[in-house]
């Protein structure tokens, strides 16, 4: 088998038996990107030189047994919304084109403790607005199953990348579906962990109360892995928990597994062959032990019209400090500070920033509170109680993660709002604050990959990861690699 068709979790084993070394790993990675990156472009920034080095170091360490994790060596890549130390972060931006950090991320220090090598920074949505990863100031990542389709976003940088195998997992952020449509589009697994799971510190931020970091990876078990490695408690982010950290999963049944069928979730506006292959997942699981059982979640309709308001207003209010004199892009030429304001966030954030900006803004002015954020406030409420009342019934819900599969570049250029309802599926899991992951599922008439969305309870990862491992035991979807517009290989 090809080094660059392992799981993480096998590459790891490998360099742990020393049947391969670090720095092989990451020169077939970074060969792989070298041939698809002009046509991918899921990278902003490339560090081969550091990554090198890096290798080298972490070879050393596992020699002398101080390094056993059995990620250690595995390369990686996180997304450009994290800050890491002497590396430019970007969040896609001209605003924050030239800032470098001079400290890591939590979660990308944790990585790096159990001797994860980052090969870089990969693209986005800029500032991690969008679902398609092409409002990026550097330019829009492209499918690797079809180069004319965007591959999701915001996270659509670390999903192509590692659908590519350019690296073996990434490192993404989840707002709204931004882990889980992405990895639904390029036909990988990615998990969206409990809100408050992993630590946000060094998460440049979006909207606070709905962001959360995780993992996109080629099956359960790496997902499992690295799930687990950067869970935990941290001083700095005073809304991190001690969760219980998943363990690998294993085994292959699912007896007794009550699997809720939402039927608001198939409704109008999901695509045929979308419908068709997540309830084949379901039987799938059904015959693995799983036992289907149907509930209702009614509020689904009025997600994402609250969540436009509530991420909006955090947006309005956590991009204010970039204004061009503590922090951000700084035009030249300006007469006075009001001009400066002006000029630099009118020239340093995109459209999609600043509509999000004036929304944001709109929704939280004087007049304007009741009437639409605090009736969104109101909207999360009753989706937390929705998802309360589907628990009751069920002990995981399988559901779509969108409505379709990845759609032409430029599609929704001229109408964000159709882009928007594309997230129908996963912003409430966000606003109710639990863990979602989506696992391929099988691939339309035009071979591009069908996601589904597994829903748990608040800190139920383990039972999400050992749902789809058992399913992942039983097909091979998550095997499947894309030829950049060549289709599924054979």
């Amino acid at each position: 088998m090809n080094l660059l068709d392992l799981s993480a979790l096998e590459l790891g084993a490998k360099i742990q038996s020393r049947q391969i070394r670090v720095e092989e790993a990451v020169r077939a990675c970074l060969s792989r990107m070298e041939a698809l990156e002009g046509v991918l472009h899921a990278f902003v920034t490339v560090t081969p030189e550091a990554a090198l080095e890096r290798a080298r170091d972490v070879q050393r360490r596992i020699d002398s047994g101080e390094l056993t994790h059995p990620l250690a060596g595995v390369p990686m890549a996180v997304k450009d919304v994290f800050s890491t130390k002497g590396v430019r972060t970007t969040c896609a931006s001209k605003m924050l084109s030239e800032y470098v950090p001079v400290f890591d991320a939590t979660a990308v220090k944790k990585l790096e403790a159990i001797g994860a090598v980052c090969l870089g920074k990969t693209n986005m949505d800029e500032f991690a607005m969008g679902s398609s990863t092409e409002s990026s100031f550097f330019g829009a990542t492209r499918n690797p199953w079809d180069p004319a389709r965007v591959p999701g976003g915001s996270s659509g940088g670390s999903a192509a990348a590692v659908a590519a195998r350019e690296v073996f997992y990434a490192l993404g952020s989840d707002t709204g579906g931004s882990i889980r449509q992405p990895a639904s589009f390029c036909g990988v697994t990615g998990i969206k962990p409990t809100y408050g799971a992993v630590s946000r510190f060094g998460l440049l931020a979006y909207a606070s109360s709905l962001d959360q970091i995780g993992p996109i990876a080629l099956d359960a078990a790496d997902a499992a892995a690295v799930t687990a490695a950067i869970m935990g408690r941290d001083a700095l982010d005073s809304t991190s928990v001690d969760a219980p950290a998943p363990g690998v999963p294993r085994g292959d049944a699912l007896d007794g597994l009550r699997v809720g069928i939402p039927e608001d979730y198939f409704g109008e506006g999901l695509q045929q062959e979308v419908r068709a292959r997540v309830m084949e997942a379901a039987h799938v699981l059904e015959g693995l032990g799983a036992r289907l059982v149907p509930v209702r979640m009614p509020v689904l309709a009025y997600a994402v019209p609250a969540y436009y308001v509530l991420a909006c207003a955090e947006a309005s209010s956590n991009l204010s400090r970039y204004d061009g004199v503590k922090l951000g892009f700084r035009p030249k030429n300006t007469q006075g500070l009001h001009d400066l304001y002006v000029a630099a966030r009118s020239e340093g954030f995109g459209a999609e920033v600043r509509r999000r900006i004036m929304l944001g803004a709109f929704a939280l002015s004087s007049g304007y509170y009741d009437a639409y954020y605090k009736k969104a406030l109101q909207v999360r409420t009753l989706i937390k109680r929705g998802f309360d009342a589907c628990f009751e019934q069920a002990d995981v819900l399988l559901t779509p993660a969108a409505p379709t599969t990845a759609y032409p570049l430029g599609f929704h250029a001229e109408d964000p709002i159709r882009m928007y309802l594309g997230d129908i599926y996963t912003v409430s899991v966000n606003m109710a604050g639990l863990p979602g992951l989506v696992m391929p599922c099988g691939f339309d008439a035009e071979g591009l990959p069908v996601g589904a969305q597994l829903i748990g309870r608040a800190f139920g990862e383990q039972a999400l990861l050992n749902c789809a491992h058992a399913y992942q035991q039983h097909t091979s979807w998550h095997r499947q690699r894309p030829l950049c517009g060549q289709g599924k290989e054979a």
